[in-house]
């Protein structure tokens, strides 16, 4: 069973709950990453988890 996409429209709605700042697709990763915080977010589901807490820090 595959996970469902990721509907890209909703990435323009979704902005990072650190900087408020621009969230870029990792379609591969199924992560949303915030380069200003330096924190990808992971796509469960389809679902974005917008949480700090679950969130993987970027070297």
């Amino acid at each position: 069973m595959t996970e469902p996409s990721f509907d890209r429209h909703m990435l323009e709605g979704l902005v990072c709950p650190v900087t408020q700042g621009v969230l870029s697709y990792d379609a591969e990763k199924q992560e949303l990453v915030s380069k200003g915080a330096r924190l990808a977010f992971p796509i469960r589901g389809g679902i974005p988890i917008m949480l700090v807490d679950e969130a993987r820090k970027l070297d």
